[in-house]
């Protein structure tokens, strides 16, 4: 899918899996129909310098966007109008999400901090929660919607309570996470960043696997919806897909000529949207893999 004029940082599916979402450096979000491989809408236009993020909200009515202006905002997913600009971050909003209740959104900054937003009156509902040691480059919920999820700069990873703030766990790695995410039963952490390296976490044994396969920084990470697979973007140019339980890389998928800053799957799983600094979203099956040069 082509039309963004800058590297795409951002790229998600809607809930029902006919749209996807893609943020640019071009300071544009663009809604496609998976389908026609079209524009859904006229580019949504507001930010004032480049999108590092954009979800939907859990019913699709909505989408969430994150950006290098200091701002999150939420804009009308069917109108493509601007509903509400939050402010309070202090440097660029590297990541956001919608709590799958949809009440609140969450936003990680490079100003090393964490906020919730409720999504109707656009009012701060916890946080600033604060790091001394970073930026976050990545933020999601759990499913329940009760607990938060953080990838920093030093390497840990934090697991927030979203009602009251407390820090309930924390994992801590040798690289910085560039992105994390919760499987949808929140007894695993994926997190992806420096070296190369995806970690898969359990968070009832506390046991972390480390999977080898990217070349290079890995910039996104997602599970597939029945957690039994992940997906993988990095600055190699490639995207790869690994088997949880085998803890092994089972393909890739090649065409991107530029970094994979985002990856994620469809809801129903057969699909995977893939954003890069080639300037184009790309859609794969999931289950058309090329096979791994050096994986036995």
């Amino acid at each position: 899918l082509e039309g963004h004029r800058l590297s795409v940082y951002s790229v998600a599916y809607s809930p029902d899996g006919e749209q996807i979402v893609s943020g640019s450096w071009d300071g544009t979000i663009r809604v496609w129909d998976v389908r026609t491989e079209r524009l859904a809408l006229k580019p949504f236009k507001g930010h004032t310098s480049s999108v590092w993020s954009t979800a939907f909200s859990p019913d699709g009515k909505r989408i969430v966007s994150g950006s290098n202006d200091t701002t999150v905002r939420i804009w009308d997913a069917q109108s493509g109008t601007l509903s509400r600009t939050l402010n309070g971050h202090r440097d660029w909003v590297n990541s956001v999400a919608c709590s799958p209740d949809g009440k609140r959104v969450v936003s990680g900054s490079y100003d090393s901090t964490v906020r919730v937003w409720d999504v109707e009156t656009g009012s701060l509902v916890l946080g600033p929660l604060r790091v001394p040691t970073g930026g976050v480059n990545s933020v999601n919920f759990s499913m329940d919607s009760k607990q938060i999820l953080s990838g920093f700069h030093d390497g840990t990873i934090r697991v927030w309570d979203a009602q009251t703030g407390d820090a309930v766990r924390t994992l801590s790695g040798r690289y910085l996470v560039l992105s994390a995410s919760f499987s949808l039963d929140s007894r695993q952490i994926v997190s992806g960043g420096g070296a190369g390296i995806v970690t898969v976490w359990d968070m009832l044994s506390h046991d972390s696997t480390a999977l080898s396969g990217h070349k290079d920084c890995v910039y996104s990470v997602g599970f597939s919806p029945d957690g039994g697979r992940i997906v993988s973007g990095g600055k190699d140019h490639q995207i790869i897909v690994w088997d949880v339980k085998l803890g092994k890389a089972i393909g890739r998928l090649e065409g991107h000529t530029d970094h994979v800053r985002s990856v994620g799957f469809s809801p129903d799983g057969r699909w995977i949207v893939s954003g890069s600094h080639d300037k184009t979203v790309r859609i794969w099956e999931a289950d058309r893999l090329d096979a791994m040069p050096d994986v036995e």
